[in-house]
């Protein structure tokens, strides 16, 4: 599954859209995400951000054997929150490097 965390651009086609951090993890949870594209500012910073998807995703890795998506970008527009973003990504890769 290839899913695709998003307020406002159009969804590629044969992605799963989702709107919230929560949904975009529920669905990691399952196991069958390959493929995860984030935007960071989701309209609502207090409801989160796709920042908190890479939090969650470095955390379980490292605290649950959590095996993430085999690709996972970023297309925020947000320059220094997609920085942000990439180095979670990074450091989650540098991990997996080791084990």
């Amino acid at each position: 599954m290839k899913v695709y965390l998003d307020d406002e651009r159009t969804t590629p086609d044969g992605w799963t859209r989702t709107y919230w951090p929560e949904d975009t993890i529920a669905l990691l949870k399952t196991g069958e995400v390959t493929h995860l594209s984030l935007d960071h500012d989701l309209g609502n910073d207090e409801h989160g951000t796709g920042y908190d998807v890479v939090l969650w995703i470095e955390e379980a890795v490292m605290t649950t054997g959590f095996i993430p998506p085999q690709e996972m970008r970023v297309h925020s527009a947000n320059s220094s929150a997609r920085q942000k973003m990439e180095a979670g990504i990074q450091s989650i890769l540098r991990h997996l490097q080791k084990t």
